[in-house]
């Protein structure tokens, strides 16, 4: 009996800190974070192996994997609370009719008052078994009922990300880099935007921020657009903002409001990959540890932005800038990318 009840609260304590509880920070005895990690230690490696010559049935194997994974987490905290009731019944069998019911028909029972199905074959005789049979019927209602806004909440979630990343793949290209983003506007004449860009970025990645962390699987959910990713719009977002905070002159005026937006952008995009890294305790990685981008990458690009009519500071002292500056952040999402399982990016372009 006391088994059956700590299972029982097992997954109940797993449904209230994955669903209800905003950043649940302790994962001891929880099932939903240990299979999601073990699942995904087998997914890739299942997709490499299944097709391993085909990367569009690859990448589309890999997309199965969330929803996989948010149906199979219903199924197992059902299957907890069915086992974990059956186990109390089998304890107080005697309080029920018939009395002499194996442990199979103690599951069922468990079963059918947690689904409240109620056949009558099996019925408790006694006020305490009684009052438990209402005490599991209730905490199945309760689960489905909170899983099911929790479906809706994911979902909705993952509808605002994407809506945002197709809407910056317009504007910096596909797949997108912050030299993208920056040259567009440029050609086009287009600078003025970049400043409410950054903002929209802002407001993104803060959403990004609360709501992949409340709800992990969030992070697995990948874009249904090619060659796009949250991860790709991250690292767009900060690699822009970091030419524009290194690479720009800022004498010239008419760049003064965009490097504001700029530098609140890198701060809270560094914030969110740090918190990430930190969440998914990433080993051997830290900040400054690699820029990511070669000094004759950054020249090229520095003679793009020229081209797109940018005024640039001089080589040395912005190389010197963007390396310091880039280095916050492109350990972090190197290590995301490789343990998404997303193919590299070059963000800078």
């Amino acid at each position: 009996m006391a088994g059956g009840l700590f299972i029982v609260g097992v997954a109940l304590r797993d449904v209230f800190q994955g669903v209800i509880v905003p950043r649940a920070e302790n994962t001891t005895l929880r099932i939903s974070h240990y299979m999601m990690r073990t699942l995904w230690r087998i997914w890739p490696h299942l997709a490499y192996r299944l097709y391993r010559n085909d990367e569009r049935k690859r990448e589309d194997f890999l997309s199965t994997f969330a929803p996989f994974h948010l149906i199979s987490l219903l199924v197992v905290w059902v299957a907890m609370l069915v086992v974990g009731w059956g186990l109390f019944f089998y304890g107080v069998r005697d309080e029920l009719r018939p009395s002499d019911i194996g442990f199979g028909s103690s599951v069922y029972y468990a079963g059918a008052s947690l689904l409240t199905l109620g056949y009558g074959d099996i019925v408790a005789t006694s006020t305490f078994a009684r009052i438990m049979s209402l005490v599991a019927a209730s905490s199945g209602l309760g689960v489905v009922a909170v899983v099911t806004s929790f479906l809706f909440a994911v979902f909705g979630a993952f509808q605002n990300r994407e809506t945002f990343v197709v809407t910056l793949g317009a504007r910096a290209g596909v797949p997108p880099s912050g030299l993208g983003l920056l040259a567009v506007h440029g050609f086009a004449e287009l600078r003025d935007d970049l400043a409410q860009v950054f903002r929209d970025g802002q407001t993104w990645t803060a959403h990004v921020m609360e709501s992949h962390l409340a709800y992990p699987v969030l992070m697995m959910f990948r874009s249904s657009h090619d060659y796009e990713s949250w991860l790709g719009t991250l690292g767009t977002l900060l690699d822009a903002a970091v030419l524009v905070m290194s690479t720009l002159d800022p004498a010239d005026m008419a760049n003064s409001q965009t490097q504001g937006q700029a530098r609140i952008m890198y701060d809270i995009g560094r914030h969110l990959a740090s918190d990430f890294s930190s969440y998914l305790r990433f080993k051997h990685v830290r900040n400054g540890s690699t820029v990511g981008v070669e000094r004759r990458e950054f020249e090229l690009a520095c003679a793009h932005l020229e081209k797109a009519g940018y005024n640039l500071r001089e080589v040395d002292t912005a190389w010197k800038e963007f390396s310091r500056l880039r280095a916050a952040y492109s350990s972090h999402l190197g290590a995301l990318a490789r343990w998404l399982e997303i193919p590299p990016v070059q963000w800078v372009g």
